[in-house]
């Protein structure tokens, strides 16, 4: 059997195990190859290039003193920039090589504000209920886990009452067009419906990485069923200012089609 791409169930342990496993490998490279896109201290919302002091998903409040979660953090860039902004951070992803690569950014700017950074699950989270004022993730833990419902009743319930959540994930109208950035990538191939995880396989067919696909209906109820209050859809434009290509996402397919979907909810 040989690598390759699939379309086929995955659980929660399965997509854990492949996707721990596929950025402790890439964690150094994807530093590399995405880092200055990304900064070090900033909380960009996805490839589109857009930074949360342009769009105020997290709106006009002063976030000095509150306690805030990020999830599936990564290498904490958007923690460091939420820090930097007089919050206390806890910086959470499954992976810990993307950790270490957090860690040495830190390492690298003594004195200046850091997130504490904690290994796990972004389901399953070692907080108590109600911990937080604030969770925020830049495409982080949501495509993928095979249960992001109970992801999210898992965010719910180490929010406060009154306490927010923004999380960004690929549009979902995206799972219909080929992932390229050229003209073929205009062309509707799938079926939006089609839930079926994309999995990405080693010679034994074991899952090397795993991303979850679910519509716009999908993720509003489960906004609902996790006992939270939708306040926004931002569906952000490709900025004329950003040229890059970042796998399937381009000016080109920016410019045609909502390459992400961010999520702003408060918990009653």
């Amino acid at each position: 059997m040989s690598e390759g791409v699939a379309r086929r169930a995955a659980d929660d342990a399965e997509s854990v195990a492949a996707n721990r496993a596929w950025w402790d490998r890439e964690s150094q490279d994807y530093y590399v190859e995405h880092g200055s896109f990304l900064g070090d201290r900033d909380l960009v919302w996805g490839p589109e290039g857009w930074h949360e002091r342009e769009l105020r998903c997290l709106g006009d409040r002063d976030l000095a003193g509150s306690v805030v979660l990020e999830f599936g953090g990564g290498a904490a860039q958007g923690g460091r920039w939420l820090a930097d902004q007089g919050a206390r951070v806890v910086s959470t992803d499954l992976s810990l090589g993307m950790l270490r690569r957090g860690r040495e950014i830190d390492d690298r700017s003594p004195g200046r504000p850091r997130p504490s950074l904690v290994q796990c699950p972004a389901q399953r989270l070692p907080f108590a209920d109600g911990s937080f004022d604030l969770a925020v993730s830049a495409y982080g833990a949501t495509p993928f886990v095979a249960d992001s419902a109970g992801l999210l009743r898992e965010i719910a319930r180490v929010l406060r009452p009154g306490g927010r959540v923004a999380f960004s994930t690929s549009h979902p109208v995206r799972w219909a067009f080929p992932d390229v950035p050229g003209p073929e990538g205009l062309t509707a191939h799938g079926s939006y419906f089609d839930r079926t995880p994309y999995v990405e396989t080693d010679a034994s067919g074991r899952a090397t990485y795993v991303e979850h696909h679910r519509t716009l209906g999908d993720r509003v109820r489960e906004i609902v069923g996790a006992g939270l209050i939708l306040e926004d859809l931002v569906e952000p434009e490709w900025p004329e200012r950003n040229p890059s290509t970042w796998g399937g996402w381009s000016p080109l397919r920016g410019e045609h089609l909502p390459g992400t979907a961010i999520f702003v909810c408060r918990r009653p």
